[in-house]
């Protein structure tokens, strides 16, 4: 297993310290604190962990409320708040030198037969047929903070294909819609908690930054500030996170210093397998006011 997938993969192993309670380590990856994904896929690890029969995700609730230190790791308190007879219920609280910075619910249920309907994918080009994302020329990479550097210089354990790519460094105008292909750059085990957990970090990705499609910004500029303050992410249908997934995703509405996403994920035979929202902080600030 390449290095990467192989990081991923222990950040997403908690270290069990009671019945309930688990401590996840910090990865840096380039971002100024903790990367969103990791806490929601450590958190769903951490609840998962607490189920006594096999049930699985179907639905998950978060809000981020305080920036996460890379350097320190994070603690998982899980609250069995019900099991049912065929949904069961966690709460998990994700906690760093001593406050409470992430929140979440997750509801699991019990593999039952019902009435089926999706919407369909969008027709795009097949993830064969589009480039991978282009190198950042070194004198343009030299000219970015640090911090960006290390994100856009690495190889992460996705590979992300982008239908209609679009450049981050100057970025034009243009409508809130983008699609997105992805997938884990290996194969791993069979076991869906993983999958799913797998997925919950992906999902972060690409999601927010629509939304600052129609203003011609970027997460990569100094003077723009962006932060997730809510996630929610329902799983419809089975998968796997090593296979190329479609993430079709729109923004309907930014105000208030504040920008919401929804998105779509397909299997690439077409199947709806998860659905997404997420609401965040936009700032621009004044230029004399940048970092």
């Amino acid at each position: 297993m390449n290095a990467p997938v192989s990081e991923l993969i222990d950040l997403l192993s908690l270290e069990r310290l009671e019945d309930d309670l688990f401590r996840g380590q910090s990865r840096d990856i380039g971002t100024k604190y903790v990367f969103g994904g990791q806490v929601l896929g450590q958190a769903l690890s951490a609840a998962q962990a607490t189920l006594a029969q096999p049930r699985h995700a179907h639905s998950l609730h978060a809000y981020f409320l305080r920036a996460g230190n890379i350097e320190a790791p994070i603690v998982y308190d899980v609250d069995r708040t019900r099991d049912g007879g065929s949904f069961s219920v966690r709460r998990v609280t994700a906690i760093q030198h001593g406050k409470v910075i992430f929140f979440c619910a997750a509801s699991f249920q019990d593999e039952e037969p019902g009435a089926e309907h999706q919407l369909s994918m969008p027709e795009v080009p097949k993830p064969e047929d589009l480039e991978p994302a282009p190198m950042i020329p070194p004198e343009k990479l030299a000219l970015l903070p640090i911090k960006v550097q290390r994100w856009l210089d690495r190889d992460g354990p996705f590979e992300f294909r982008h239908v209609y790519p679009r450049d981050e460094l100057n970025p034009p105008k243009r409508p809130p819609f983008q699609q997105v292909w992805f997938r884990l750059t290996e194969r791993v085990g069979d076991a869906p908690e993983l999958h799913r957990a797998l997925l919950a970090y992906a999902s972060d990705f690409h999601l927010l930054g629509t939304a600052t499609f129609p203003h011609g910004i970027s997460y990569y500029q100094p003077n723009v500030q962006m932060a997730s303050l809510d996630h929610a992410l329902w799983f419809h249908r089975s998968f796997r996170a090593d296979d190329w997934l479609l993430y079709s995703i729109d923004s309907p509405s930014a105000q208030g210093s504040r920008g919401l996403a929804r998105g779509q994920i397909f299997d690439r035979s077409g199947r709806l397998i998860a659905s997404t929202a997420q609401e965040g902080m936009i700032r621009v600030l004044p230029d004399k006011a940048a970092p």
